[in-house]
């Protein structure tokens, strides 16, 4: 099918357009409301993935301080997410990170912070669909009680056919529109967050019963940051937990096709964010009370068992028949994710390139389904391609990328965070609640990010973060992380040299008014 070209011509003017009020890039508009906007961003998250994933290793960190871990993780974000909001209002614009820091701080800048969330996100989801991948086949193996199909996933060939389809499938999905996005997404997550629940109760219940000998009673301690027991023990909690909560902003991505542009998005997100941040607490609490954080048997802290909790603790905690329904649940996070993180990298991928920041062809959308097809599928290509090569050539390199994650996230968050105070520095004294959540909220989320980014940069240097491999005595995940910040940097003075409008300036400042849906 063709594609609509809404791109915009350097010089367009737009009569009786004031800052922040909106143009079309032809995304469908009014396609998702309050609730569907919160349930995207929860799914892009994924919890139960995110749980069963780093619940041990945030454990095997800072022992019984998990829960105040979790805590801590959520502060950095809640405070960007308040400069997400506020960003918001005066621009919705499906570009989010991008847009706002063009504005704020140039072309350059701008362009480098699009980079870190297109690549964070391609990181993702190839992650999530080798999860999926891997979870596909242990569900297969538990349902049918054959060990031999579980046993498919080593398979390599099996694992990345099975893995291109699952990536494949989601790309189409997400190809149709948000209807579509909407509808799969409200049957996924209330799945997982329904099972989530049942393990809460039953892990309490099983902890009241004192039903496993290494079980412990709830201690207000627990809830104390400053009980870790050293700082690096803590940062490298904190920065797993900042993980855990990424991905909340697909809730702003989709700012364009959402009934209230303007405000609903931010409060989706914060809604997102406290379901969030509940989900962790209750389920922290209550396995750690349940099996405790020791490292050995069914303790969270277990390393033979920390990189996939709920694996461990299914069948204990639940049962051989209800634990298959953990299964599912995780399955089901992974799969949701996978689909909904399309949304975030397809529409800034859109906006970077209405905007002439990358080629044109990318600026097109669907004229039925009202997506950037061109951009989700090339997505869906990328992230099929980087997950194969990187299967094929190592295993450890595969997983040297997803510890590099982390480096991204803070980079492009906190950029985010410092471009909402620059952005409003003039309006910063015209109340306190200016002041508070469009400067000091903003400003300290940022803060806070860049530090762990710069800790984090420190500690990669170091061979023994990741997988332990090195390059010349560095660590791999240090050479993956500053090399794929560096390729953004290679791709963008390419992009410069071709379409040299957007870095002059002239296509999006500060002025420029939003290229976003009519009303």
């Amino acid at each position: 099918m063709t594609q609509l070209d809404v791109r915009p011509q350097v010089g367009d003017t737009v009569s009786g357009v004031a800052e922040g009020d909106v143009r079309g890039k032809g995304l469908g508009k009014g396609s998702v409301g309050l609730v569907g906007s919160a349930v995207i961003g929860i799914s892009t998250v994924a919890p139960v993935y995110c749980l069963t994933s780093t619940l041990g290793s945030t454990a095997g960190e800072v022992g019984l301080q998990m829960p105040a871990v979790f805590l801590a993780g959520f502060l950095p974000m809640l405070l960007v997410a308040f400069a997400y909001r506020e960003l918001n209002k005066a621009v919705p614009d499906c570009g989010t990170s991008f847009t706002w820091t063009v504005k704020a701080f140039g072309p350059r800048v701008g362009w480098m912070c699009g980079w870190g969330l297109v690549i964070a996100t391609i990181i993702v989801l190839s992650n999530l669909a080798g999860v999926a991948t891997s979870y596909f086949w242990l569900l297969a193996g538990e349902i049918t009680n054959n060990p031999s199909i579980s046993a498919l996933d080593d398979n390599k060939l099996v694992h990345i056919a099975t893995c291109l389809t699952l990536i494949a499938a989601a790309t189409a999905i997400s190809y149709r529109g948000m209807t579509a996005t909407k509808g799969v997404q409200y049957a996924l997550v209330g799945l997982q967050l329904a099972v989530l629940g049942l393990f809460v109760a039953m892990a309490f219940q099983k902890a009241s019963a004192g039903s496993f000998d290494t079980g412990l009673d709830f201690s207000w301690q627990w809830m104390n940051p400053f009980a870790v027991e050293s700082m690096a023990a803590f940062t490298a909690g904190l920065s797993l937990s900042i993980f855990m909560y990424w991905g909340w902003d697909a809730c702003l991505a989709t700012n364009e096709e959402t009934t209230g542009s303007a405000k609903t998005p931010g409060r989706a997100s914060l809604i997102a964010m406290v379901v969030l941040v509940g989900s962790y607490l209750a389920t922290g609490i209550a396995a750690q009370m349940a099996v405790g954080s020791g490292t050995s048997g069914l303790g969270l802290g277990n390393p033979e068992t920390s990189d996939n909790v709920f694996a461990a603790l299914a069948g204990p905690v639940m049962g051989p028949l209800l634990g298959i329904l953990l299964f599912v649940a995780v399955l089901a996070s992974a799969t949701a994710s996978l689909q909904t993180t399309f949304i975030p990298v397809a529409r800034t991928v859109l906006a970077m390139s209405t905007y002439e920041a990358l080629p044109s062809s990318y600026a097109k959308v669907h004229p039925r389904f009202k997506t950037p097809g061109r951009a989700t599928v090339m997505a869906g290509v990328a992230t099929g391609v980087f997950y194969t090569v990187m299967t094929l050539v190592s295993e450890n390199v595969l997983t040297d990328t997803i510890f590099a994650l982390g480096l991204m996230i803070c980079f492009y968050y906190s950029l985010t965070a410092f471009a909402c105070a620059w952005y409003f520095r003039g309006e910063l004294r015209r109340s306190a609640r200016d002041l508070f959540f469009k400067g000091v909220f903003p400003v300290l989320g940022g803060l806070l990010l860049a530090t762990v980014f710069l800790k984090t940069l420190i500690d990669m240097w170091n061979p023994s973060y990741g997988s332990g491999s090195t390059v010349l005595g560095v660590g791999s995940v240090f050479v993956i992380g500053v090399g794929l910040l560096a390729l953004g940097l290679v791709i963008m003075f390419v992009t410069e040299r071709r379409s040299p409008a957007f870095f002059r300036g002239q296509v999006l400042t500060k002025s420029t008014p939003a290229l976003v849906v009519e009303d």
